[in-house]
Order: structure tokens, then sequence, then C-alpha cells
């Protein structure tokens, strides 16, 4: 499938925060790329502001258009807030469970990880990143994988109780996904009801 692959940096200085991780040229110019981008009068409409909010959420969990507009349909079907619910569905992709739990530092990694088959869940190799994992499922990394550099790396300190849904075991490098994250343990800045408005617009 289709990926973004360009400059990720240009990315995140259209929406001005680090999206993809730290980024030493963000700090630097916190502005939109282009010969306008410095221009503090440019204002931005209500449906530009709705657009970028949800382009700023598929780059941040890596998902292409027709992928999140699925998710945006389950919620909007479930009983619940339908903004919230996106998140949700986004937060429980596999791929986003693997960097959330520390065996990759992005979710690119993740992504790609998964996709070579170095991640299992309940046990069972998964090769599918969008694939949405439950409460009580545990992801893991597969046994013959587990000395692989970038995952030693990647869990090298890493601070699991940051995400309170989930629960690292180190000794079998597996975790579970104890139950959906609630909004505000969602740590993403992005602003939810912005992507209903503009879904509802069409």
């Amino acid at each position: 499938m289709a990926r973004y692959t360009g400059p990720k940096t240009k990315i995140a200085r259209r929406f001005g925060e680090p999206i993809f991780g730290a980024d030493k040229i963000l700090a630097k110019r916190n502005f939109p790329p282009g010969q306008h981008g410095n221009n503090k009068r440019r204002k931005t409409s209500e449906y530009g502001q709705m657009l970028a909010e949800k382009q700023k959420a598929k780059y941040t969990y890596g998902v292409l258009e027709r992928q999140f507009r699925n998710l945006f349909d389950a919620a909007a079907r479930k009983n619940g807030i339908t903004g919230v619910l996106l998140l949700q569905g986004l937060e429980s992709r596999l791929d986003n469970v693997v960097f959330r739990l520390g065996i990759a530092p992005t979710r690119a990694a993740a992504r790609q990880l998964v996709s070579h088959k170095h991640i299992v869940l309940n046990g069972k190799v998964v090769n599918i990143a969008s694939c949405a994992v439950k409460p009580g499922d545990v992801v893991g990394v597969r046994e013959k994988s587990k000395s692989l550099e970038v995952i030693e790396n990647s869990l090298a300190g890493f601070n699991h109780s940051k995400y309170p849904w989930l629960e690292w075991d180190e000794s079998a490098k597996a975790g579970k996904f104890m139950h959906v994250p609630a909004r505000e343990d969602i740590p993403e800045n992005i602003k939810e009801q912005l992507i209903v408005e503009l879904y509802s617009k069409n």
C-alpha cells in the first residue's frame, strides 16, 4: 500500500508540531514551509482548519484516506462520541500498539516490523499493520526476532508507564492491551471534533 515517503520535516512544519517525533529543524523554523510560510497575517479558513486537522491525524498515525474514512464510518455507527471513538480506533491498530509498547521507535518502524513478520498477536504471527487489537489481546515480539538491534535499542530505557492501557512483560517481550484508552490518556494533540465537523459537511 502507498505510504507518504517524502520529507517529514516539511509536513511537521506545516502543522507546527513534531508529529513524526523529535525534529531539530522544527525548533528553528516553527512556521510552514514555502516563501509565504512565515507570513503571520496569513489566516486559515474554518474549512482549512478542519481539513488540516484531518491531515494531521492521518500523517500522525500513518493512515491513508480510505482507511481513515473507514475508521470514521465505523466510529460514527457506534454509540458514543464519534471523534473520541475515531482516535480510539486509530490507537487500537496493531502498528500503533507496537509503537506504544516501545518495540519500535516510530509508527513507520512499527509498521515495517509487522509487515516483515517480527510481531505476534496472541502467539500468532500477524503481518497486517491495520489489524485491530482488542482488550485482552497480547502483542509481542516473535521469538527469533527478540535480538533485533532496532527492537533492543527502542526498548532500552523505554517508560512503559506512560500508557496506562498497556501492560508490559519484559521477560516475554510482550504487552497486554488492557482496555481501550480514554481520551485524556491519548497524548496526541488532535482536535478530533474538527474532523467530525469536516466529514459532516461532505
